[in-house]
């Protein structure tokens, strides 16, 4: 008599392989999670505003979303945009004064203590639109600004 608890080893194995191919096939490949737009960033409630620069900050002060900002005077009033971390650095980087008429697109957000801030993705001033976030929300950093610039050059074209 046998006295080893556990089956046959050699049928085992075969035996585990087989169920976990069919544990793997039976999962549809659809059950893979959607691609939802960004809940910060959502391109298709972007709208475009036109104003006046009222004043450009570097630094944020308290309550205001971090990064640099554009503050800008519309028909409906004065339009706090946000240019993140990087909209006013390096090469490409966006370039205006007070009393400069602007172009902004983006998306209008609501923070925790009611107050609305413009987080913009382009900002058309002067002739030249300057991209400041991708279309997925996502700041556009100094060297990748120099790269685009580069490939738009090889191209023979310009931003």
């Amino acid at each position: 008599m046998n006295s080893n608890p556990f089956p046959n080893p050699t049928r085992l194995i075969p035996g585990l392989l087989v169920v976990l191919l069919f544990a793997i096939l039976a999962i549809p490949l659809s059950a893979q999670p959607a691609t939802h737009p960004s809940p910060f960033y959502d391109v298709t409630q972007e709208i475009t505003l036109s104003g006046t620069v009222s004043s450009v900050v570097a630094q944020a002060s308290a309550g205001m979303i971090v990064g640099s900002h554009l503050l800008f005077a519309t028909e409906t009033g004065v339009v706090d945009a946000s240019l993140g971390r990087w909209g006013l650095a390096g090469n490409g980087a966006l370039a205006v004064v007070p009393g400069q008429p602007v172009e902004v697109t983006g998306v209008m957000k609501t923070l925790k203590g009611g107050e609305q801030v413009f987080i913009a993705r382009t900002v058309k001033a002067g002739g030249r639109v300057y991209t400041i976030r991708n279309e997925h929300g996502i700041p556009v950093s100094p060297q990748a600004r120099e790269r685009a610039s580069q490939k738009a050059a090889q191209k023979g074209g310009s931003l």
